[in-house]
């Protein structure tokens, strides 16, 4: 078999078989096939698209490609969530401890922030001390312990995703569902779980703005992971505005901290509540969602769920003195606001602009190497339909550094639009349900 010709059948519109998948992913994870190869095939796949036979086949190489883990030695059900990231979405780090705390496990892989969207490991890190780069054995520990763990990828996890997603991201072949998909799935059924909740944001601050898009690419997650033996459902959420009033790793943190204290917005307490129900009920702990609803709840206002997060933080490495007090973690030198330049209602927000804006004064990467300031962020004063005069703060700016402030103000500026009627609707938090087909 050779590299050359899996290339051609795919540009031709062949359709692979999975000895071919198989050997075009090991051998491209052990270096036997270089990258301008694996490029070609890249290019030929997202030309010619991958049938849903191809996509179990290359998501099942992929998976195995690595070390698939092990949790049969922890009591109970493991339950993750994903989600395809957006402006303020900081739900991974309310549900972990929550779930945790009504008893299952949540082995927890996540990613950095690039481009617009926020990451998760990103925020974990604004905690002083907290390390998420543990190795699989302290990953083991850490969730025999206190039933949660939130780590980066391993080079043990998947290693084909990690070495193709970077030629991906190189090539112009990102934004292709089959390959997303094969990546996203690829990484979540390595941590050994049984079931798992995906968040798929549609709007003009994800990655699938078109909700049709974003559909589609939760049915073909969905069915791959039923097709692999896992209990899964994907929820299609609205990214049409940023999730919660805060944006940027130390005030999501923070805002984190309100909910888990049984306050914070509403929208980001709603979501976190419906994901941890999901993750109830398909973990098998509740017989339906409002009984996970209902436990969710509960672990919040018992603080159950703070109390988890502590534990996992210091665990972890982190200060666990920052659940009781906020203010240890970084704190921006200066503020500034955003004002409204008319009065009337707020009929639409460029959610993505939003996330550059914060990327740009420090919040963000434009490259993987970048530095992250976590103390710098953005905090939404109005929502969609709500009323402002003009003058009134639309957003203020935490920031440390002037350079680019002038060029965020004005990207923030233009990312709202005003009008003298309200719209006819706010967007719904939760645009659908996806689940298996019977």
């Amino acid at each position: 078999m050779r590299a050359v010709d899996l290339i051609r059948k795919k540009r031709d519109s062949g359709t692979h078989t999975q000895p071919e998948i198989d050997f075009l992913i090991s051998s491209y994870t052990r270096g036997d096939i270089p990258d301008y190869q694996m490029a070609a095939w890249l290019m030929a796949a997202w030309l010619r698209g991958l049938n849903r036979a191809e996509l179990s086949f290359l998501t099942h190489a992929m998976l195995h490609s690595g070390e698939v883990l092990d949790h049969s030695a922890i009591p109970g059900r493991k339950v993750d969530k994903h989600s395809t990231g957006g402006v303020g979405d900081k739900t991974s780090l309310i549900l972990a401890p929550i779930v945790a705390a009504g008893g299952l496990t949540v082995p927890m892989i996540s990613g950095r922030g690039l481009g617009h969207t926020g990451g998760t490991l990103d925020k974990l890190e604004a905690i002083p001390g907290f390390n998420t780069s543990l190795t699989l054995g302290e990953f083991r520990r850490v969730l025999s312990a206190c039933g949660m763990g939130l780590i980066g990828q391993t080079v043990e996890i998947a290693p084909a995703d990690k070495k193709i997603y970077a030629l991906r991201d190189a090539t112009a072949t990102v934004e292709n569902i089959s390959l997303i998909c094969a990546s996203i799935m690829s990484k979540k059924l390595a941590e050994g779980i049984d079931a798992l909740v995906l968040d798929v944001k549609t709007g003009s601050g994800a990655f699938m703005k078109r909700e049709e898009d974003a559909v589609e690419l939760a049915q073909v997650m969905v069915e791959t992971g039923a097709r692999m033996g896992k209990k899964i459902a994907a929820l299609i959420t609205d990214m049409n505005q940023p999730l919660g009033r805060m944006a940027g790793h130390s005030n999501e943190i923070m805002e984190c901290l309100e909910v888990l204290n049984g306050g914070g917005p509403a929208d980001l307490r709603e979501l976190s509540v419906e994901l941890s129900a999901w993750m109830f009920f398909l973990g098998e702990k509740t017989v339906d969602l409002q009984a996970g609803r209902e436990l969710a709840n509960a672990m919040i206002s018992s603080g159950k769920a703070k109390i988890k997060f502590r534990q996992a933080i210091e665990l972890q490495g982190g200060d666990p003195r920052v659940v009781d007090d906020p203010q240890r973690l970084p704190q921006a030198r200066s503020l500034v606001v955003v004002p409204s330049p008319a009065a009337g209602f707020v009929t639409a927000t460029d959610c993505e602009n939003l996330g550059m804006a914060l990327a740009i004064l420090g919040g963000g990467r434009e490259k993987k190497e970048d530095h992250i300031d976590h103390a710098v962020g953005l905090e939404f004063h109005r929502r969609i339909g709500d009323r402002v005069e003009k003058g009134q703060p639309l957003v203020t700016i935490h920031y440390n550094s002037g350079a680019k402030l002038e060029d965020a103000r004005a990207i923030i500026a233009a990312s709202y639009q005003i009008a003298a009627e309200p719209p006819q609707a706010p967007p719904p938090l939760i645009h659908r349900i996806i689940q298996p087909t019977p």
